[in-house]
């Protein structure tokens, strides 16, 4: 994956503690037996929000990962679960993280690794 400049903010690591931000679940997104939780993140220190989506494995947990980007405002309300990877990957760069990626947080683009 093609490395970004950070952003420099806490925001861009998985492990934030709860008092660094507001969350809200968008659903779940059931397309091809995924079973992925997505979420809206608002930053508490930089106010940017973010759209998050997240595959756990019971059975692999080394697979478990997740991805972050950007998401306007105005967007939020719209998103639907379904729609949550589609929208990551015509992003311009996205974060993920997780156990499949040896639990350090990367910057990517186009096709998410899923």
């Amino acid at each position: 994956m093609k490395k970004l400049p950070k952003l420099g903010c806490a925001c861009e690591k998985h492990d934030l503690s709860e008092y660094e931000y507001r969350t809200s679940i968008v659903g779940t997104d059931f397309t091809n037996d995924k079973n992925a939780e997505v979420s809206i993140i608002q930053c508490r220190l930089c106010q940017r929000i973010w759209l998050k989506y997240t595959v756990e494995s019971e059975t692999a947990p080394e697979l478990s990962r997740w991805f972050k980007g950007i998401i306007a405002k105005k967007e939020v309300a719209e998103m639907k679960p379904e729609n949550a990877i589609e929208y990551l990957e015509n992003l311009p760069w996205y974060i993920c993280g997780g156990s499949y990626f040896g639990n350090k947080e990367v910057f990517g683009e186009g096709k998410l690794n899923l």
